[in-house]
């Protein structure tokens, strides 16, 4: 097992090597099958969501638009982390530049926190179309969507520049193996052998502002969309109401509970088998941008249906 050298010459130089998949060497060709094809879905699915939102008139509308903004934000997480794990499946690329895990470091911290955000976005979205449907097209405008989105990417990045400069001032000592086939903030931090309060500090801050407050508001707004469509007369009404909001709650079960499922084992299942971190990790990470477009597709009736639109329009042309 290689330790890290402390001389600044070669600490530029220095590959961090990937735990990979640790225990699973022997069936890295049966675990490719299954990690391209969640790939294929969350690329195909993303792009087709894209594609169908900009192709049809009938669905630009914040809610469609924010369904946009989130499609994005699945492409982008999942082109920054299943081609290394693809690499460490199929060609065994187990090593990473340091610079190249910072970046992806970067990556992966920054859109997992601006869909979070933009889960808050959605939530909103939905309790002004239901709660205040007269002002609803006067609040959430196109030029507030995008300003919306645009100021959610820059808060992102903002809280997390900082950790991987803090990262790359430090030394590490330690084995440099990673937990999971890709670049995480805690999974570097543990290798260090500088005082890293700072960065624990500001990494719990972070978490606070961002993931903690985004909760608070996205579980606030859906108490009072309940509220007002339990006082809603008409039992028609009442569900139409609440069935509009059902792929929203799903996508944002999507995210936050496996988020949850991951700070719970990393607290309290120190004991348990590597094979068990690294799971839960690929499934906080991997899969959401895989089930997101598979639940729009089938709660949302008009993604269907504009896709049906799209391919008819296309055979024809």
């Amino acid at each position: 097992m290689v330790l890290w050298n402390n001389s600044d010459a070669l600490e530029r130089i220095f590959l961090l090597i990937l735990g990979g998949f640790h225990g699973l060497k022997t069936v890295h060709a049966w675990l490719l099958i299954p990690f391209c094809l969640a790939y294929l879905v969350a690329f195909i699915g993303n792009i087709t969501n894209l594609s169908v939102v900009w192709n049809e008139s009938s669905l630009h509308q914040p809610m469609y638009y924010l369904l946009s903004i989130l499609a994005i934000i699945d492409l982008v997480m999942s082109m920054s982390t299943f081609p290394r794990v693809l690499a460490a499946l199929w060609w065994e690329a187990l090593e990473i530049q340091m610079g190249a895990c910072f970046a992806q470091l970067f990556f992966i911290h920054t859109f997992t926190f601006l869909q979070s955000s933009m889960l808050l976005a959605m939530a909103f979205d939905r309790f002004m179309a239901i709660c205040h449907p007269p002002h609803y097209s006067s609040i959430l405008t196109n030029d507030i969507i995008g300003k919306t989105g645009l100021g959610c990417l820059l808060r992102s990045a903002g809280v997390v520049m900082p950790t991987p400069i803090l990262l790359r001032c430090y030394h590490y000592c330690h084995a440099n193996v990673l937990s999971h086939p890709f670049c995480l903030h805690q999974d570097i931090l543990k290798l260090s052998c500088s005082d890293a309060s700072v960065n624990n500090i500001c990494g719990l801050c972070v978490v606070i502002i961002t993931l903690g407050t985004d909760s608070v508001f996205t579980h606030l707004s859906y108490v009072l969309i309940l509220q007002a469509a339990l006082g809603i007369a008409s039992a028609e009404e009442r569900l139409k109401a609440l069935n509009t909001c059902l792929s929203h709650v799903c996508v944002v079960l999507n995210f936050f509970v496996p988020l949850i499922g991951v700070c719970m084992v990393h607290r309290f299942g120190k004991k348990l088998p590597p094979i068990v971190h690294i799971l839960m990790a690929d499934n906080d990470l991997l899969l959401p941008p895989v089930r997101n477009p598979i639940i729009y597709s089938i709660r949302t009736k008009q993604i269907p249906r504009g896709i049906i639109h799209m391919f008819r329009q296309r055979r024809r042309l």
